[in-house]
């Protein structure tokens, strides 16, 4: 096996896993956020469900930037390795930019995504790069990220410009809304869990290869990450309107 070209299937399911989760919760999520059946996607099973999945997504783009890099910091230059991180943060920050744009009108202006998981995501991807040549910095980094995201959610500001951060004005409120700190983090950590358990890109531990429809099913889906993520919320919206379970207001 070229191990430089290789995937590793696991990481592959365990993304799919998370892509399934978000799914299944947006779905509740629509239907207590567009309709009136006694769901709260904010409380109880489901809100553990929604901060679960988050917490294993955004990791896993730590994850998946400790493979990236390994696989390919011997075959380009430093300046060509810079500008592919930079390139592809662009990317997604850009996208998550129409989200929020599309989201601005279909809420008519109310909890539009300001700063959500893609604005992070191409963010963390951009400013990362300093730290994807070293392991333990990434835990000690994620670990001040996330200890200093408890901290900041406690000031309060009246800017909105901010909200990047992780301060937020009184009375903010998103559908969609993943600030910097602390869910960077999470990806630090995730860089740190991928240095350590696939140096060099090798597994450290021995993992069987895997059978069966289902795992590679799983495992295609968190192969196609962006494209299931942006077309999955049209599609179940549609779904649930046409079958008249929910009631969009711009429609």
């Amino acid at each position: 096996m070229n191990h430089r070209k290789a995937r590793f299937w696991e990481v592959d399911f365990v993304r799919g896993v998370a892509l399934c989760m978000m799914i299944l919760y947006h779905l509740v999520f629509n239907l207590y956020y567009f309709g009136d059946h006694g769901i709260d996607a904010n409380e109880g099973v489901w809100l553990i469900l929604g901060r679960s999945t988050a917490i294993l997504f955004v990791t896993i783009v730590g994850i998946s930037l400790s493979l990236s890099y390994a696989r390919v910091k011997d075959r380009i230059s430093s300046r060509d390795l810079i500008l592919k991180y930079l390139k592809r943060g662009s990317i997604i920050f850009g996208i998550g930019m129409g989200i929020t744009l599309v989201t601005y009108l279909f809420l008519q202006g109310e909890g539009y995504v300001v700063f959500g998981v893609l604005h992070l995501i191409g963010l963390s991807v951009m400013i990362s790069v300093p730290l994807l040549r070293y392991k333990y910095m990434n835990l000690i980094v994620g670990c001040i990220a996330i200890l200093s995201g408890s901290f900041i959610r406690s000031l309060g500001s009246g800017s909105r410009w901010l909200l990047w951060l992780g301060i937020r004005p009184h009375g903010f409120h998103s559908v969609d809304y993943f600030p910097l700190l602390p869910w960077f983090g999470l990806v630090t950590l995730g860089i740190f869990i991928g240095k350590y358990f696939y140096p060099d890109y090798e597994r450290r531990l021995k993992i069987p290869d895997h059978e069966g429809k289902l795992v590679e099913s799983i495992s295609t889906l968190g192969r196609n990450t962006l494209v299931v993520y942006l077309v999955h919320q049209p599609i179940i919206i549609a779904g649930l309107f046409l079958l008249g379970l929910i009631d969009i207001p711009i429609l």
